[in-house]
């Protein structure tokens, strides 16, 4: 399948995991989502490109953003990311029979101009299938405070999940709403035609999502600020 239409430019694709083990359930269904997207975008004539924000390594950044209000590199690197995310993937692992507080912790520290009108897949996984309705019943409420474009299939994996089809075709479908609605450029016209009939005061972080546009990322300083080198 081909679209005739298919941009030039690859899509960006940001994956946020709070998953704490290494190897993480959590990261692996994210990761498959990711893949099934480029793969998908791929049969298109398109092209993504996928980074992944490991929440566990910048746990340190995200606690002291919350207690201090100080944003450290990796974080910044992490906001950077979803500035110019065209799509993004946020997964997390139940606990307490809801999101983990990584997770929580991350998005409550974020502009929350920062992710308007972008689409975004959600995904869960637990040690069992009665934590199920936990992404649509709190995540997704989450999601629409910070006014994203949810997709409408939502995942979530149990152990016994792993070897059922079925949550392949939950994938493939959330990976293909995923694409159309970044290949709509929906969050873009928004941005273009409509950001300034949101309100922007109310939880936002000193205009942080606005002013990210006036900043050179590729800059030396940006640079060495995100444990880069300059040039």
């Amino acid at each position: 399948m081909t679209n005739p239409s298919a941009r030039q430019a690859p899509f960006s694709l940001v994956v946020i995991s709070a998953g704490t083990s290494d190897p993480s359930s959590t990261r692996m269904l994210a990761d498959r989502v990711a893949a099934r997207v480029a793969a998908l975008a791929g049969e298109r004539g398109e092209q993504v490109t996928i980074s992944v924000v490991d929440l566990r390594e910048i746990a340190t950044e995200v606690s002291t953003a919350l207690v201090a209000q100080f944003t450290g590199p990796r974080l910044e690197k992490a906001v950077a990311a979803l500035h110019g995310a065209d799509g993004i993937i946020a997964a997390t692992p139940v606990y307490m029979a809801g999101a983990s507080g990584l997770f929580t912790s991350f998005f409550d520290v974020l502009d929350k101009d920062l992710i308007i009108a972008k689409p975004v897949v959600l995904a869960a996984t637990a040690g069992t299938a009665r934590h199920a309705l936990v992404v649509d019943e709190q995540i997704r409420a989450l999601f629409a405070y910070l006014r994203a474009l949810t997709v409408p299939t939502s995942l979530f994996a149990a152990p016994e999940d792993w070897s059922d089809a079925a949550l392949n075709q939950r994938i493939d479908r959330a990976a293909l709403e995923l694409l159309f609605l970044m290949e709509s450029g929906f969050a873009e016209k928004v941005k273009d035609q409509s950001w300034d009939s949101y309100q922007h005061e109310y939880g936002s972080r000193a205009g942080t999502a606005a002013a990210m546009d006036a900043i050179n990322l590729d800059s030396d300083l940006m640079r060495l600020a995100t444990g880069g080198s300059a040039r």
